[in-house]
């Protein structure tokens, strides 16, 4: 598979029982996010299937396979709407080909035409080093580190990165 095999659009109801396996996965190993685990598709799913004015897409192979998925909108209502935040995923067997970079990609271009005026992820893994190189390749910084806040299954209590972003 090459990035030109590849399509990001926005997920549908048919797209969450291929999301739903690679989630639980992720979630289940404890490596990168703080969901809580063991939950049924129907826990997970309002968790990761935004609603307006936010958006989940999936990147899918030209066999129509969901390789992964990012869900973004407002940071915060009110007066902190005018930042985005973003989360992803990509299926464990789909990794290092350039899927999150595309998805990454994707989202900052819609953040761009919503009018966002920057990104903040809130939770980014210290020990998640491929998703930490990968954001700081796409401009991001790492403006704070809450020390502790993640219990990492191997080892222990590590940091959260709070990471931005400005946008043009």
């Amino acid at each position: 598979m090459t990035i030109d095999d590849l399509t990001i659009r926005p997920a549908t109801d048919d797209d969450w029982p291929q999301i739903f396996p690679f989630w639980t996965r992720i979630v289940d190993e404890g490596r990168t996010y703080a969901y809580p685990t063991d939950l049924t598709s129907t826990q997970a799913r309002p968790l990761w299937m935004e609603q307006p004015p936010g958006r989940t897409t999936v990147a899918v192979d030209e066999g129509g396979a969901v390789l992964g998925s990012a869900k973004m909108g407002p940071n915060r209502p009110g007066r902190g709407a005018h930042i985005a935040t973003a989360s992803f995923m990509v299926d464990p067997g789909r990794r290092t080909r350039g899927v999150g970079r595309a998805l990454g990609e994707d989202m900052l271009t819609w953040a761009r035409s919503e009018g966002y005026a920057g990104v903040q992820f809130n939770a980014v893994v210290e020990t998640n080093e491929a998703a930490v190189r990968l954001w700081r390749s796409l401009g991001f910084d790492v403006i704070g580190t809450v020390p502790g806040a993640f219990d990492h299954p191997e080892h222990g209590p590590v940091g959260l990165h709070v990471m931005f972003r400005q946008l043009p």
